[in-house]
């Protein structure tokens, strides 16, 4: 028998301490660099886009791959990356956690403008706001001494 899934993520991450490195001039070259790196790990990206310190990623992942190491990947080559190709001067790193929430197929055309929305949605609510939404309505338990 083969195997069947539709895991549907949205993975969310931040720039170390949240630092505003990540300028809208070169975003877009940043979110098709981490589509290329999902393609190749064989997940199906719907959607990427984020602002000067996070992005978001909505992504199907393959069976195959696990949500921990796809992140870790996604993040070692696209630091690495940026570094090479000088494309945020300012950018020291990622942040060492994640946020990976689970979605039904159902609500993937909502998920993905949600993440289509962002510059208009961060003019409202802070990450650490957004964060705290997310955590708090997929029912994830968390320490706000750990949200900066």
């Amino acid at each position: 028998m083969s195997t069947y899934t539709q895991i549907l993520y949205q993975i969310v991450f931040s720039t170390k301490n949240r630092e505003k490195t990540l300028f809208e001039k070169n975003r877009q070259d940043l979110f098709h660099y981490i589509w290329a790196v999902l393609k190749n790990k064989k997940c199906f990206p719907y959607q990427i886009n984020g602002v000067d310190d996070h992005i978001h990623i909505a992504t199907h992942i393959h069976p195959t791959v696990s949500l921990s190491s796809l992140v870790k990947d996604i993040k070692v080559s696209s630091s690495l990356w940026i570094k090479d190709k000088k494309v945020f001067p300012d950018f020291t790193s990622w942040q060492v956690g994640y946020g990976g929430f689970t979605y039904s197929i159902r609500e993937k055309e909502v998920l993905v403008r949600y993440i289509i929305n962002q510059q208009e949605h961060h003019h409202k609510k802070t990450f650490k706001e957004e964060l705290i939404e997310l955590l708090e309505e997929h029912g994830v338990e968390y320490d706000e001494k750990y949200m900066l």
